[in-house]
């Protein structure tokens, strides 16, 4: 609550801990407290809190900045090195201090980490085959699903639940105190399998996970490793399959490269996935429907709409600004093909010009010998 952290930050704690976001709606909304003697910033997962893309701190971070004193000594720790942070190492005025943890493989040896070529259309029905055949085989192992988006989160945790495995969701379409329950069930075992987005690739530390599976094949190297090191950590043994799709080949190589290691395949009986296809496709598209039911891409609007007025900004004039942006696009689109047809029949006129200008020389010269 808003408030209640308001009094507590009154009574000026020696040490506060907190989401950018949440930091910056207190600085903006409340004179009860600052930051002016403020002698260490830290900032946690500082690769992620300062690169720009889906998740951005930009905003919020200025405002925290704006309000701590020049005079002060900022640490940053990330599990990855990133561009952004290296660059930030080389504009630092004051010779910063650089410590990095040296190491030719950046897993773990404990860990098993292994691929399972899928067709597309059938990764489903590999998911459900590699679920049954480890809870068959180990009923007391902890499972991760790691998956691309919320909806598809929200979508496997239901047909999961549908053939009664104990699966419980993790995204962040959910609220703060259904996430924690969530992670609590899992925790405490009563829920075996967690199905979760990159909401959970990071900071969680859950001791008895035993397989990591990788839904989709992660878009970056650095998401791979946070994912897989959910399981086999303090000198445990776990492993880690990803589903690879025809599309993601490219994908695996820049992980390998990565990781300095190749993936080893994954075995599985096709004959078992082939005899469940059908049934977990239905299942599926049966679960995208009554999701659909519960207005959760609505649901998803509204919530966008919040962050944007929490962000100050106004969302009708954001979407109308979309749709004229959409609008421009749409146009120079427009505009460089017919410009492209244009060229084309240029180059069509041409070509017929000196076919016709070639007949022409043929016939005058048919016409010489036949004189």
């Amino acid at each position: 609550d808003m408030v209640a952290q308001a009094l507590e930050l009154s009574r000026k704690p020696h040490i506060v801990i907190a989401t950018p976001g949440r930091l910056a709606d207190h600085l903006r909304s409340s004179n009860t407290f600052n930051l002016k003697k403020l002698k260490f910033l830290v900032l946690d997962e500082a690769d992620r809190l300062l690169e720009q893309g889906c998740a951005d701190f930009t905003a919020d971070l200025e405002v925290i900045l704006e309000a701590v004193p020049a005079r002060r000594q900022t640490l940053l720790f990330s599990a990855t090195l990133t561009d952004t942070l290296k660059e930030l190492k080389s504009l630092a005025a004051n010779r910063p201090f650089f410590w990095e943890a040296v190491s030719e493989v950046r897993t773990v040896d404990e860990l098993d980490q292994r691929y399972l070529l899928v067709p597309e259309a059938v990764k489903d029905a590999y998911l459900v085959h590699l679920i049954q055949t480890f809870q068959d085989e180990h009923e007391d192992w902890s499972i991760i699903i790691f998956t691309k988006t919320c909806k598809d989160c929200q979508v496997l945790n239901m047909m999961l639940k549908r053939y009664n495995f104990p699966s419980v969701a993790l995204h962040s379409m959910m609220k703060q105190r259904q996430r924690f329950a969530a992670l609590a069930k899992f925790k405490s075992s009563i829920f075996k399998i967690l199905i979760a987005t990159d909401v959970a690739a990071r900071g969680l530390d859950i001791p008895t996970v035993q397989v990591v599976i990788n839904h989709n094949t992660p878009g970056l190297p650095k998401i791979y490793i946070h994912r897989v090191g959910r399981t086999a950590r303090a000198g445990r043994k776990g492993i880690a399959i990803t589903l690879v799709t025809q599309y993601d080949i490219h994908l695996v190589h820049a992980i390998e490269e990565e990781i300095k290691l190749k993936l080893q395949e994954f075995s599985v009986e096709e004959q078992f996935v082939l005899d469940i296809l059908t049934q977990v496709n239905v299942t599926r598209r049966e679960c995208e429907i009554e999701l659909e039911g519960m207005d959760f891409d609505e649901k998803k609007e509204i919530n966008k709409r919040k962050q944007m007025i929490l962000e100050g900004k106004d969302p009708d004039l954001e979407a109308k600004r979309k749709a004229e942006l959409a609008k421009i696009k749409k146009k120079n689109k427009e505009g460089r093909e017919r410009v492209q047809q244009t060229l084309q029949k240029r180059k069509q006129l041409q070509l017929k010009r000196k076919l016709q200008k070639k007949m022409e020389r043929r016939n005058k010269l048919h016409a010489k010998e036949e004189k």
